[in-house]
């Protein structure tokens, strides 16, 4: 179906299941928690539902290819490139929600980790975890990660964001030295709730270090020296959690089930695909009564979404949008 806000944004075929990912059990009952990145050659990453597989596709969704991974999930997905080419790097929060013990977190502290890959699927950078007082006494839980890279006129600088552990978020140098942590405290935006996503903005002519204050229903922006600069979207944003530009406007994805368009100016344009009964059903993202595990919707309502997690644009302006749900869903906005 067509999806239309009316707006610059334009209008967009909704194709859901677009994904040709084989069929098994891991990926019906794998809880679908990631991110999703298009290359400059016209490939879609993103990470299976269920296992520590890296996915490929075509941008007809076919699968191109695949490799195994060390981690939980890939669940914050960002590329850069240097005067060598392009590179995927990944987010791990060290832990996921398994069907094999009733879709809880496994026992244990987490093991979260930010891996720099070859499109390939070569192991080539990982960063440490800070040695931060936080972590004296509270787990690091990576979320998100994006470069100020050097094809853009950056300096390489890595910016990592621990929204589910300490809501830190830690640069680094291109090699991986650490050099500083923001808190949000630098400025009026206060401090971060689950800074679930960061972003490099290359849209105006000094680049801006985006972050997605999720909890705190808010986008905080900073300079890419750590300088707080402001803070925008507490009254009509609710979960912010990712990031895309197309046509020189902010894709952001909501997890309580839409997308949000704003313009150059911080400014609200409209939503895509907003389900507003999503959020309130029991058991949402998934479904559940009092005493049953959650289990996947048996439906789930074409043109809107129910949970997304993640968002790419390609060259064309097609939007790319994981859901975070029991099975996943995997659609693409195709613009016409």
């Amino acid at each position: 179906m067509a999806v239309r806000i009316g707006t610059s944004a334009g209008e967009y075929e909704w194709q859901e299941g677009w994904a040709k990912i084989p069929p098994s059990t891991s990926l019906t009952d794998g809880w679908s928690h990631h991110g999703v990145v298009v290359t400059d050659a016209d490939e879609v990453i993103a990470f299976h539902p269920g296992d520590p597989e890296m996915l490929v596709f075509d941008l007809d969704g076919n699968l191109l290819r695949s490799w195994t991974t060390d981690l939980k999930d890939a669940h914050g997905m960002a590329l850069a490139k240097d005067a060598s080419g392009q590179y995927l790097w990944t987010s791990d929060p060290g832990a996921k929600r398994a069907p094999e013990i009733d879709y809880e977190y496994g026992a244990g502290p987490r093991s979260g980790k930010v891996v720099k890959w070859s499109l390939d699927g070569d192991d080539l950078l990982r960063l440490e975890r800070p040695e931060h007082a936080a972590y004296n006494d509270g787990e690091y839980s990576p979320t998100s990660v994006t470069v100020f890279e050097e094809a853009s006129g950056g300096n390489g600088d890595i910016w990592s964001s621990d929204g589910y552990g300490q809501s830190l978020i830690h640069r680094y140098d291109k090699s991986g030295n650490f050099i500083a942590t923001i808190d949000g405290s630098e400025g009026s935006g206060g401090r971060f709730d689950c800074p679930h996503g960061v972003w490099v903005d290359y849209r105006k002519s000094d680049p801006e270090l985006y972050v997605a204050d999720r909890a705190n229903s808010q986008i905080q922006v900073y300079d890419l020296e750590g300088k707080w600069k402001r803070t925008f979207g507490s009254d009509w944003l609710t979960t912010p959690s990712a990031f895309a530009v197309t046509d020189g406007l902010l894709i952001v994805a909501e997890l309580e089930a839409r997308l949000t368009v704003v313009d150059g100016d911080d400014k609200l344009v409209g939503y895509l695909g907003w389900d507003e009964e999503a959020p309130s059903r029991q058991g949402w993202p998934n479904v559940a009564s009092d005493g049953e595990l959650p289990r996947r919707p048996a439906t789930l309502t074409e043109g809107k979404f129910n949970s997304p997690h993640g968002v790419a644009a390609d060259k064309q302006g097609n939007l790319y949008v994981p859901e975070w749900l029991i099975g996943g869903r995997f659609t693409k906005f195709v613009k016409v």
